[in-house]
């Protein structure tokens, strides 16, 4: 049997494909027939063999010359970072592009930024000793003249360098108050949007209650209650005027998180965290900054008011302690009008700037509500 099957597979394994005689690579042992078999294929189908490994080795070749810098001998391209730092300063083009087709906000912009330098400068220009009352230069009440162009208040000291240090005080005081309100509205409005629920019942109806009671009022509740100081002027107008930012921004979470998108993250394993700071905070980023430029002229107006009726600290000179101060000197009863319209007048374009560059940006940002230009 052994010898028969032998015969049998011999045949097959001598005669190639090419022509050749391959009985020597093919024939084994007479004891095996199964080897012989086996060898006879492999040793007769060399095309096919052959053809495999010069694939292999083509493939090999390729991915070693295509598989990184080394092989190509180029650098790779730029990373993570680096693309989305490109995305954003060509958002930031398209943003400034925009902008700059609103005529009112670009004249807000400028006034703006001439304040800011006004009060950066401040030290240089009028030093830090204009306030003084000892080393006053000129007479109280002295109406307007080369020497002192906007005249000088009951203690003599120049009004105009009074003015100038005062911006200091009242940007400052109506930015940071901006920045607390404005942190605590996207806070809550965020967190009721996203968790809704009982804790949305809750602050939504603290919000309303903030809402139907006077902001001036609870601004001086708290102002009489805590001494007398910017920290106090910032945190009562800060923790007053919160819920209209809140209500806009938990509007917004809502229309978020109803996206296709926000579902995909959750089912991903997307935390309460993860879905709030990734997905909707960057959503409503927009909103969070057009409220924050409407509320600083709103957070001036408050500390103007604060200080005129003196619950400002009487140890810094702001624009609204100016006022309070021409109040109490008589100022509007004995007709020195250079002691009250310049600081109106500045809380006034300050509060207006503010507004127009607040309308321009939600222009931009959303187009939809029509601005005009």
């Amino acid at each position: 049997m052994t010898a028969d099957t032998t015969e049998a597979a011999e045949p097959g394994g001598t005669n190639g494909p090419d022509g050749t005689d391959g009985s020597e690579g093919t024939k084994g042992s007479p004891g095996d027939s199964r080897t012989d078999g086996a060898t006879g294929s492999a040793g007769t189908d060399g095309t096919g063999g052959t053809a495999a490994g010069t694939g292999s080795a083509a493939g090999a070749q390729s991915a070693g010359s295509t598989g990184g810098p080394a092989g190509t001998g180029k650098s790779a391209g730029p990373g993570p970072r680096a693309l989305a730092w490109r995305r954003r300063r060509a958002s930031a083009a398209r943003f400034w592009k925009e902008y700059r087709k609103h005529r009112a906000g670009v004249f807000g912009l400028a006034a703006l930024v001439l304040f800011v330098l006004v009060a950066l400068t401040a030290p240089l220009t009028v030093g830090s000793d204009v306030d003084s009352v000892t080393g006053a230069p000129g007479q109280p009440l002295q109406g307007p003249s080369g020497h002192f162009p906007l005249g000088t208040d009951q203690f003599g000291r120049n009004l105009l360098g009074l003015l100038i240090w005062g911006s200091r005080v009242s940007l400052l005081v109506g930015l940071l108050a901006a920045v607390l309100s404005v942190a605590i509205g996207a806070l809550i409005g965020i967190t009721a949007g996203h968790f809704r629920g009982w804790y949305a019942t809750v602050m939504m109806r603290v919000t309303d209650w903030f809402l139907v009671m006077p902001t001036l009022v609870l601004a001086i509740a708290l102002a009489t209650v805590l001494s007398r100081s910017l920290g106090t002027i910032v945190l009562a107008i800060g923790v007053t005027t919160w819920p209209t930012t809140a209500r806009l921004v938990r509007a917004q979470t809502l229309a978020v998180e109803s996206r296709p998108y926000i579902e995909r993250a959750r089912a991903l394993g997307g935390g309460h965290w993860h879905v709030m700071s990734r997905h909707v905070l960057p959503n409503v980023m927009p909103l969070v900054l057009a409220q924050t430029t409407l509320i600083i002229s709103s957070a001036i107006l408050a500390e103007a008011t604060l200080a005129f009726l003196g619950l400002g600290d009487p140890t810094v000179v702001s624009w609204g302690g100016l006022l309070q101060d021409a109040r109490e000197a008589g100022a509007v009863s004995s007709g020195d009008w250079w002691y009250l319209v310049p600081p109106g007048i500045a809380i006034a374009v300050v509060a207006l700037a503010f507004t127009l560059c607040g309308r321009a940006v939600e222009a931009v940002l959303n187009p939809r509500l029509g601005v005009s230009r």
